[in-house]
């Protein structure tokens, strides 16, 4: 049996006829009559005795008439809650993110919106890897990243230039470089994947680009390591803005070489799967980071 079919006959019962209920819900008087007969045909009776003047219920259709009344009381309920729901920031809100940028930025901020908003409930997954939103029922990932899948919805939250950085130690003990080939008089940090070493950096000044493969007794494959490993004194490294903004700001690092530009880092999004609707709570923690993350 057809919900829908049963909650237009309620409707066709409270206008008084078809043609008063079909101009209420702003369908055709046909249309209705047609769901009207199939709704019939469905439960093997008829619902309404129809007369040029007045519609009456038969027996049956009295009975049908109040229990279909009970699925405009759900519906009216739905109604009501979603619209609660919807006008209060609360629920469960499932996130996930790098580890670098969890460990960094996002864990201090949700103590922050869980205590502006309280009635949110956050789990944080910090996960490297490409979670797949939609499977693991996820409603908001930051990811560091050009994106191209078309079923998200992004929301950009940052650029994300790459520096050259190193600890003041180290700057004291080997020098600073003024040009881009003094590197190769340095010690420098590497990052690694897999059998992959990242040693080659590209600098660029006033449209003229000079590529240096750098020497590095180090490579490591995290970011947060290296940023130790920069602080520490072990060199001087390329890496994501993102990930040294507090060294840079307490002077635990210092930017090197600025007139001259890196690769550009990937961007910094919010993403959420695309939906008719976006719940309040997915809705207000995205403007949050958007207003509180990076600016």
């Amino acid at each position: 049996m057809n919900p829908q079919r049963l909650a237009l006959f309620s409707a066709i019962v409270h206008a008084g006829s078809i043609s008063k209920a079909a101009a209420a819900l702003g369908m055709g008087k046909s249309v209705v009559s047609r769901q009207l007969a199939k709704l019939e045909d469905d439960l093997g009776t008829r619902l309404i005795q129809r007369s040029t003047r007045r519609l009456t219920l038969t027996e049956i259709g009295e009975l049908v008439f109040a229990e279909a009344r009970h699925i405009d009381q759900a519906v009216a309920n739905i109604e009501q809650l979603t619209e609660q729901h919807q006008s209060e920031v609360k629920g469960r809100l499932r996130i996930t993110c790098p580890r670098p940028l969890g460990q960094r930025y996002l864990v201090p901020l949700l103590v922050e919106f869980t205590t502006t908003y309280p009635k949110v409930e956050v789990a944080l997954s910090v996960d490297d890897r490409m979670v797949d939103l939609i499977a693991e029922h996820i409603d908001v990932a930051l990811r560091v990243a050009h994106l191209d899948d078309s079923t998200l919805v992004a929301r950009k939250l940052c650029d994300n230039p790459r520096v050259l950085v190193a600890s003041p130690a180290y700057l004291a003990r080997r020098g600073i470089p003024q040009v881009p080939t003094d590197l190769l008089d340095h010690d420098c940090l590497l990052y690694s994947s897999g059998a992959r070493v990242f040693d080659e950096w590209t600098f660029t000044k006033d449209g003229v680009h000079t590529p240096v493969r750098v020497p590095g007794k180090i490579h490591i494959n995290d970011g947060m390591a290296l940023v130790a490993g920069a602080v520490a004194g072990g060199g001087a490294m390329v890496i994501d803005h993102l990930l040294v903004g507090h060294e840079l700001a307490d002077g635990s690092l210092v930017q090197l070489l600025p007139d001259y530009q890196l690769r550009p880092g990937q961007p910094v999004y919010a993403v959420y799967p695309a939906r008719p609707w976006l719940a309040l709570k997915t809705a207000t923690f995205v403007a949050f980071l958007q207003e509180r993350l990076f600016v």
